[in-house]
């Protein structure tokens, strides 16, 4: 039997990387179908321009470091960094944030440590952050959901937004029809008006909000919950890490809901809202940047729950998975090195 060296992703099928990113790209088109449900092509067209300019730069930095380009590229990696990137951002974002995003993402996040495996952040969610940083207003401008947009958007409306300069009257319309004011998210929604001294269940008035679950999020959350199960069935992921934390998200903002009703948002707001099941099982389980050990990736999930809920109810940005997946991408390797599996025979000391 040989014996193999290689860097991460250590896989335990005997599945290759491309056939497993192949099939992660797969188990996430429900969740993008969806998505593109609610808010228009927008999202079908930064997609397609994310793929296109990551295999671009990951070719020119692959020519860079003299290093094989064609089998480089069909490992998929690239693609899926894209598409994960390209389904955060707005619909309508302006073309040149998704560019800078995706080259930041492959050339900087991805490359500059090495490359796939070496990375030690999670690089579509290291641009996330990065172009949420620099250009905040395109970062936080979501159009309103198609079912409730007095305008929806279409597939002529949404390239000329992204590739060309509207006027800020037409892109109000498209922002949100139901009152003409712009918005991001449900969450950013009701962090808004709690800071104008509404309570939460007039927060939850505000027509983005149907039964008190986000209109068009619940369904596109529930479609990535489906994907997430499908890699979970086809053993792509590994449960630990989804499980802790959704858990850990679950029981604080239980708590929370219970001790505070008017100032908390319930579970199932905080589960069904923003990028909470895209991240708990597409991202958080990069098998690259998270925990490896059993016992270290339920921390690992658990700690990302906890501070999602820690800056969503108590920070300044409203969905905070991004931030909360690169803080825990820093303590995976002190996960692993104080939560190791015990060897047999032998006490453990550190």
């Amino acid at each position: 039997m040989a014996f193999k060296i290689a860097s991460s992703p250590h896989l335990t099928q005997h599945n290759q990387t491309h056939t497993v990113m192949q099939r992660v790209l797969l188990c996430a088109l429900p969740g993008v179908a969806v998505q593109c449900y609610f808010f228009g092509f927008g999202s079908l067209i930064q997609i397609i321009l994310a793929i296109s300019v990551a295999l671009l730069c990951e070719a020119a930095v692959l020519f860079l470091r003299k290093r094989a380009i064609k089998s480089t590229l069909n490992d998929n990696s690239a693609m899926l960094t894209a598409l994960l990137l390209a389904i955060s951002i707005p619909p309508l974002a302006p073309w040149w944030v998704i560019v800078i995003g995706t080259c930041f993402a492959i050339g900087i996040v991805k490359h500059l440590y090495g490359g796939l495996g070496q990375n030690i952040f999670n690089p579509a969610m290291a641009a996330y952050v990065m172009l949420l940083i620099a250009f905040p207003v395109q970062m936080t401008t979501w159009v309103a959901p198609n079912s409730i947009a007095l305008h929806p958007v279409g597939l002529l409306q949404s390239i000329q937004y992204i590739f060309t300069h509207m006027p800020q009257a037409s892109i109000d319309s498209y922002q949100l029809g139901v009152d003409g004011i712009s918005m991001a998210t449900p969450l950013d929604t009701v962090k808004t008006s709690l800071s104008s001294g509404l309570t939460m269940q007039e927060s939850l008035q505000n027509r983005i909000f149907a039964d008190g679950l986000p209109v068009g999020w619940l369904w596109i959350n529930l479609a990535y919950l489906v994907g997430g199960l499908a890699m979970l069935k086809l053993k792509l992921i590994r449960w630990q890490i989804s499980v802790g934390v959704l858990c850990s998200l679950f029981i604080l903002s239980s708590i929370g809901f219970i001790l505070n009703p008017d100032s908390h948002l319930g579970p199932l707001v905080h589960l069904f809202s923003g990028a909470t099941m895209l991240s708990a099982f597409f991202i958080a389980t990069d098998p690259v940047t998270a925990a490896t050990s059993l016992k270290g990736r339920l921390l690992f999930g658990a700690l990302i729950g906890i501070l999602v809920y820690v800056i969503r109810t108590f920070g300044g940005y409203p969905d905070a998975f991004a931030f909360a997946v690169l803080l825990a991408n820093l303590c995976a390797p002190f996960i692993d090195y104080y939560v190791k599996p015990r060897a047999y025979g032998h006490r453990i000391s550190h």
